[in-house]
């Protein structure tokens, strides 16, 4: 693993989703200067200039009044020490996340969030982070990827979250372009109990 670099033969590098591709060729870079999330890759070994696959991370917050009720009940009762029950919990998203297409299929992609996973529940972690989140492309590739990674939708019901998504972004949007997803690390870390 290392940082995504110009170094790297990002000419070869080609995603099944062209926006994927285009931003890991040419928006990651201007991510990075300003601050908005890190970007990483996976190279062969037996080319270190051969990207594999790639993914860029951010700070995020998952807010407990965002969750469904269900959720937000487990909450409030599974965190046992009461000043760490805030409003909101720290979290990593997930802004992009690609695999070369000639490794598609390969179980690449869950080795992968599998690595993420592990990566942020470690004890060597620098920061604290409950949950991953991630915006996922509202399509059924995506969608049954996340979910057989072990993600849930913060909303379950696709119009609450068109309307969710609306009121906060201001926006007046007829459909969703994304769902949003999250991962309780902390079913990996303890037999704590996940939300």
């Amino acid at each position: 693993m290392m940082r995504l670099s110009r170094e790297l033969d990002l000419d070869s590098f080609k995603c099944e989703v062209e926006d994927l591709t285009e931003f890991f060729k040419v928006d990651s870079f201007e991510y990075n200067k300003a601050l908005l999330g890190k970007t990483y890759c996976f190279t062969l070994d037996s080319n270190p200039t051969q990207i594999i696959c790639a993914f860029t991370l951010s700070n995020d917050s998952l807010f407990v009044q965002d969750l469904e009720k269900p959720q937000r009940k487990a909450a409030k009762k599974n965190i046992s020490y009461p000043k760490n029950r805030h409003p909101s919990f720290p979290a990593v998203k997930i802004g992009r996340l690609g695999v070369h297409e000639a490794y598609c299929r390969q179980g690449i992609g869950s080795q992968l969030m599998n690595f993420i996973k592990a990566w942020f529940a470690d004890d060597e972690n620098k920061t604290g982070c409950r949950f991953i989140t991630v915006d996922a492309y509202n399509e059924p590739s995506a969608l049954n990827y996340y979910s057989k990674n072990g993600f849930i939708y913060l909303i379950e019901d696709e119009e609450k979250e068109l309307e969710y998504h609306n009121n906060h972004n201001r926006k007046d949007e007829k459909e969703l372009r994304t769902r949003l997803m999250y991962y309780d690390l902390i079913q990996i870390c303890t037999d704590y109990p996940a939300l």
